[in-house]
């Protein structure tokens, strides 16, 4: 679950707790949530704090720790486009990732640090995630018309 986790914070943007509990399509129970949560912030791959825009909210942080997985998971994205049954859905962000490389990756990198340590940030353009997001969208809408067509 860790892993998911980290995979939905890095990837989807996810920082609140009920994002994490309802965004994720593996479907992790409330009390693993929080206890996973709980670990990765012990090991020193997360941070929790107030959010500024809810005061009942707490918003999670990736630190230098967990920002520094991004070249790992692309490595696994692209070993599971190749040995898993993945829809093209699925496996267009990994596919992008993989076809960017380190460049993009570090592109990537630079933007969670600026995300969640509110590091300075020198690129403009498009963020990677929504790169990712917009690949995604136009695999969706390539099947939908092709499925209507």
């Amino acid at each position: 679950w860790s892993l998911i986790i980290l995979r939905d914070m890095i990837f989807g943007g996810r920082r609140h707790f009920r994002e994490m509990l309802n965004g994720s399509i593996e479907g992790i129970a409330s009390n693993i949530l929080a206890d996973r949560l709980k670990r990765l912030m012990e090991l020193g791959m997360l941070t929790k704090a107030d959010d500024p825009s809810h005061k009942q909210k707490a918003i999670y942080s990736l630190t230098e720790m967990a920002i520094t997985l991004v070249p790992i998971m692309a490595h696994l994205g692209a070993w599971g486009r190749v040995w898993l049954p993945v829809s093209e859905e699925l496996s267009i962000r990994a596919e992008l990732l993989e076809n960017g490389g380190p460049p993009l990756w570090e592109r990537f990198m630079d933007e969670l640090r600026h995300e969640h340590l509110g590091a300075p940030i020198d690129h403009e353009g498009p963020t990677v995630r929504a790169t990712l997001q917009a690949g995604y969208e136009v695999v969706v809408a390539r099947k939908a018309e092709a499925a209507a067509g």
